[in-house]
């Protein structure tokens, strides 16, 4: 197989491949992130579609989990508006679905909704009632900032209060910090929750890099397949550390780690890794699952 490593990476850097298909070949299942590996927010990576659709080809089951805060079915329409073809994935797991279904659980009704609500219409119009004041709800809904150009997580700081006074359960709806569109960064949901987080507020967080997301995702994939599926038989593809490579290594699953998506100003030279930039971030990094780094999924 064809690698190319720098003598001087440390033991958590992992080798760089040219190309997939060997790697993936040692997998029955991929469990890929969407945004940053698939498409960067505006244009579709068509090589990534090509690899996990030639994975497929061969036998393997493709689940996309994603931190979007919709459900399923939206992120399908999304990346059909990005024309990512329907072939590349077996089934989707999505942030906004495991919130939806944490808030039918726990019987919460009045929820205070914080998030674009035009951009986010298909998880909120999946609730019972409307938004509710901040002094009578039973938790907060969060998809992203109201104003991700002109707000910050600090913005929201008075709310919280007034939500830590009554220990107001906070659900977060898309984990992400931060995302990539196009090479410009913006704050997510995320920004908000570590902020109630650290001010003692209790919140829920419904994606990556916490097990329920990936556990959802191993149990689509034994649907789809049949059968039971080894950890070991499973391949997780992402480009961000913080939940990708962090939720993998939680799971207990191996990881392939894309340099081109939130990571890339500090990665990438052109359409090729920087080696010892990749070695200066998994030194930060700490232990990860990570078995491969590529600048782009490509088979």
């Amino acid at each position: 197989m064809d690698m190319r490593t720098d003598p001087g990476q440390n033991d958590n850097t992992p080798p760089i491949f040219p190309h997939a298909r060997s790697l993936l070949a040692r997998y029955d299942v991929l469990f890929s992130d969407v945004w940053g590996v698939l498409h960067d927010g505006v244009t579709a990576y068509s090589d990534a579609s090509d690899a996990l659709e030639r994975f497929r080809s061969n036998g393997g089951t493709v689940i996309l989990v994603s931190n979007a805060p919709v459900p399923n079915s939206r992120v399908a329409e999304m990346l059909a508006d990005k024309n990512v073809p329907r072939g590349s994935w077996d089934a989707i797991v999505s942030s906004g679905d495991i919130a939806l279904s944490h808030i039918d659980a726990k019987g919460y009704e009045q929820m205070h909704w914080i998030g674009p609500v035009d951009r986010d219409e298909a998880l909120f119009k999946s609730l019972h009632w409307p938004s509710a004041a901040i002094e009578s709800a039973d938790a907060i809904l969060c998809s992203g900032l109201n104003d991700d150009i002109n707000e910050t997580a600090e913005s929201y700081r008075p709310l919280l209060e007034k939500a830590l006074e009554r220990q107001l359960p906070f659900i977060c709806a898309n984990p992400d910090l931060v995302v990539d569109v196009g090479g410009k960064q913006y704050l997510c949901a995320g920004a908000i929750a570590d902020l109630y987080e650290s001010m003692g507020g209790p919140v829920f967080w419904a994606g990556k890099p916490h097990a329920i997301a990936y556990r959802a995702a191993h149990e689509a994939a034994e649907r789809i397949r049949g059968q039971h599926v080894e950890h070991h038989r499973i391949l997780v593809v992402g480009d961000a550390i913080r939940t990708d490579l962090a939720g993998a290594r939680n799971f207990g699953v191996d990881a392939l780690f894309i340099g081109s998506g939130i990571h890339s100003n500090s990665l990438m030279e052109g359409h090729h890794l920087n080696p010892a930039g990749l070695a200066t971030l998994f030194a930060d990094a700490g232990e990860t699952s990570a078995i491969g780094a590529m600048s782009f999924l490509r088979w």
